[in-house]
């Protein structure tokens, strides 16, 4: 199982190892497998000022929903539904799953074939966790949301565009753009107390780095307030956060030697592999 916690850590849940997070509607997560459709599944959440509002949103759903029935899910009271539909020629069941405590509500809605039981939804259902928003959760590493890969690709398409523009060259996060962001580095055309600059630059070299060593990856940090994309590279403990290291780097030296790094986190791996 992978683990998932909502942007603003509102919410956690667990998933199989073989579905993955996909682009949808604001405010609704959904995750599904690729290599082998076994359903859709999708999570959002709802806050309210109103301590009675998850007791008060489970009610209205009970008694405004035909069919609808109170149902336990690992150690979670839900109120439970489905629904039949055809799309297509083909048959599929929507099973619809709310629960919440105080002033948090999460809904979950699983689609699949009909004559398909619902138990790989059911067992995310059961492994939802509602944080508390008051308390300070330890730091977690978990695989990267689309939240981030939104970021990633925001800030690598400004560092592209920025050297397209100064540099007149391409920028595609290959080993020879090194030189590219060194040259951006080493201009002058930004100060080294810009962090958003920094940082942008950071996630342009960690694209470099997933594209020359297989293995590497990006995974989302959430620690406490603090949600962004780091480094991870597969079967070691080596990790890395680009955006700081570059910034804090910037920020104290004023400079920061790009390639030296390269070659010492590749070293660095090889001596872990």
């Amino acid at each position: 199982m992978k683990k998932f916690i909502s942007p603003y850590g509102w919410f956690s849940i667990e998933y199989p190892d073989t579905w993955y997070e996909f682009e949808d509607e604001e405010g609704s997560f959904l995750f599904y497998n690729p290599n082998k459709w076994t359903g859709n599944l999708r999570v959002s959440a709802f806050k309210d000022e109103s301590h009675n509002y998850a007791k008060q949103m489970m009610h209205e759903e009970l008694n405004g929903f035909p069919g609808a029935c109170m149902k336990k899910i690992g150690p979670w009271e839900v109120v439970a539904s489905s629904e039949q539909f055809q799309e297509e020629g083909r048959s599929y069941v929507s099973y619809t799953y709310l629960m919440g405590v105080g002033n948090t509500v999460v809904e979950f809605s699983f689609t699949v074939s009909k004559g398909i039981a619902p138990k790989e939804a059911e067992q995310v259902v059961a492994s939802l966790v509602i944080r508390d928003e008051k308390k300070r959760l330890p730091k977690e590493i978990i695989p990267v949301r689309v939240w981030e890969i939104h970021q990633v690709d925001e800030a690598f398409d400004w560092v592209t565009k920025t050297i397209k523009k100064s540099q007149k060259k391409d920028f595609t996060g290959s080993f020879e753009d090194l030189e590219r962001l060194q040259q951006f580095i080493d201009s002058g055309m930004y100060s080294p107390g810009q962090r958003e600059t920094w940082e942008a630059v950071g996630i342009a070299f960690g694209v470099i780095l997933i594209n020359e060593m297989d293995g590497m990856d990006w995974v989302t940090v959430v620690d406490g307030r603090k949600e962004y994309p780091a480094l991870q590279f597969d079967g070691t403990d080596f990790y890395l956060e680009p955006m700081k290291f570059l910034s804090d780097k910037m920020k104290n030296e004023g400079t920061c030697n790009l390639l030296e790094k390269f070659n010492a986190i590749k070293a660095e791996i090889e001596a872990k592999l």
